[in-house]
């Protein structure tokens, strides 16, 4: 009978759906680091919340472990490649938690434009300052929204019911999904410009951090107002005070800060400002839907090997695993280039197989390119739960076999259609084992897709090499390797560095003003 601890305080359905389902079940809360370590060796499985630290040395000291559950979206306190290489598989439960979060910002929208919070201490203090406290409407009012994922949509869904009109900005959001969702698709920079209510519910990664900066914020509509229960990092803390003590913003509410517990921040004591201590997800019943979620989730795992909301591995038999690996990793790098490369919202995509790759099971191969392909936008996203994602965004996929004989044993196309047309990227294996780029936008080129990168656009002429060159010396950025390509004589050509370090923005701008240079991008893998 697999045996599971719960080391964090969860509702008590929880138990009682392991022992169900055929699994043993100790409940142990509080336990420290080293407690922990003392006794996680005997355990199966493991079910936490945001207190329970999963380390690299709990995960060593614990060699029965199969699999780590955490109720909840955010995976922070677990270290998922530590766990991966123990072959220890971590789950999440994604979707337990969105009404609730939804309805969290709503209120926070509320509460700003009534300015209750302060309104009540007003009145609880004796003041009675009815003429001081002067209110919006909702009605009416445009609500922007960055991120019209799960949590997103059920948003725009409450606010149409407010008679709000709904803007939305997501890089995967499709013109179908957006009528289906009843919103207006933007930019970010005409969400910007046009909402009344801004709120946020995009993951924290390196194309969203600050996606509200002091830039962003100054293109905001005057009399803005603005609420965060996604992730601390999305928004400039100091900017916002400043936007809001000039008033620019005429309100912000957050529930989420960059550093959590939040003891400090510039923002507090600042007039307008709102603040929760993350409260998104603190109700009775999404405490009740992610603890019998999880539950669920690992009894089905340990007992049947059903997998559900994993985050680190595939839904790949044992037969298909040995053959389908070398392929996943080449997937999931094409997937990562186009990703990164594209900066106009992607509306569809094709993962095309030939040769020997159109033999396999091609659904875990689309999972790793969606998996590539997101992973610029989301931190949790895997080849399991990224095919959702897309279906989610409305993105449109499609898998192709070719029969035909190329001029590769084995190929995988990646074809990525955006409002500018399609631009594919295509690779083989090496020895059925190595990845390799052997096409980028229509130009063979070869190359290794590892670490950091610099991809450059730009006219094919003399003197062009040799300028790139000294403009990375001089910035002290070493060229690991070289790789060029080029339609025509004098046409258009395409370069691919391969470098020692990251590519530092100043840099990168200085290798766009580059004569010849049509378009420059950093990359990394």
């Amino acid at each position: 009978m697999p045996k599971v601890l719960i080391s964090d305080k969860m509702d008590p359905q929880a138990a009682r759906i392991f022992r169900e389902r055929g699994c043993e079940v100790d409940e142990i809360t509080g336990l420290d680091k080293a407690g922990l370590i003392a006794i996680i060796g005997q355990y199966d499985g493991l079910a936490i919340r945001s207190a329970t630290k999963v380390t690299a040395d709990v995960l060593a000291a614990a060699p029965n472990l199969k699999v780590v559950g955490r109720a909840g979206i955010g995976v922070d306190n677990v270290d998922i490649p530590a766990a991966s290489a123990k072959g220890v598989v971590v789950m999440n439960t994604p979707f337990g938690n969105s009404i609730t979060t939804a309805e969290h910002a709503i209120a926070l929208m509320f509460a700003l434009a009534r300015q209750i919070p302060e309104a009540d201490a007003s009145t609880q203090a004796g003041k009675w300052e009815k003429n001081r406290f002067m209110g919006v409407e909702l009605t009416n009012k445009t609500l922007g929204l960055i991120g019209a994922g799960n949590i997103g949509s059920i948003v725009a869904d409450r606010a149409l019911g407010l008679k709000m009109k709904v803007v939305a900005y997501d890089p995967f959001l499709t013109p179908e999904r957006a009528v289906e969702l009843g919103v207006e698709k933007a930019t970010l920079e005409e969400l910007l410009a046009k909402a009344d209510f801004i709120t946020l519910h995009t993951p924290l990664t390196d194309s969203t951090r600050n996606i509200l900066s002091a830039e962003n914020i100054a293109k905001c509509k005057p009399g803005v107002r603005i609420i965060n229960c996604a992730r601390g990092g999305l928004i400039d803390e100091v900017a916002l005070k400043a936007a809001l003590d000039s008033g620019h913003v005429a309100g912000a509410a957050l529930d989420v800060f960059v550093e959590e517990p939040a003891k400090a921040s510039p923002l507090f004591g600042t007039p307008n400002f709102i603040s929760t201590p993350h409260l998104g997800a603190s109700t009775s019943e999404a405490q009740v839907n992610v603890a019998l979620q999880v539950a669920e989730q690992m009894a089905d795992y340990l007992v049947n090997g059903g997998v559900t909301n994993a985050l680190n591995i595939p839904s790949l038999s044992a037969e298909e695993a040995p053959k389908i690996k070398p392929y996943l990793g080449l997937a999931e790098k094409l997937g990562a280039l186009v990703g990164q490369l594209e900066s106009d919202p992607i509306q569809g995509i094709a993962v095309e197989l030939e040769g020997a790759a159109a033999d396999l099971n091609a659904k875990p191969i689309t999972g790793a390119v969606l998996a590539g392909l997101m992973r610029v936008y989301s931190d949790t996203v895997n080849m399991v739960n990224a095919p959702y994602l897309a279906k989610e965004r409305g993105l449109d996929v499609r898998e192709v076999r070719h029969d035909r004989e190329g001029d590769y044993h084995t190929l995988v196309r990646v074809t990525v259609t955006t409002a500018e047309g399609e631009r594919s990227v295509a690779g083989t294996l090496f020895g059925d084992a190595a990845p390799r780029l052997v096409e980028l936008h229509g130009i063979r080129m070869e190359a290794d897709l590892d670490g950091y990168m610099l991809f450059i656009v730009n006219e094919d002429a003399p003197g062009f090499i040799g300028r790139i060159g000294s403009a990375l010396g001089e910035a002290d950025v070493n060229i690991g390797t070289f790789h060029l390509g080029r339609r025509s004589t004098r046409g258009e050509a395409a370069l691919l560095l391969s470098v020692d370090t990251p590519v530092p923005e100043p840099l990168l701008w200085s290798v766009c003003n580059l004569p010849g240079v049509k378009r420059a991008k950093a990359l990394r893998f």
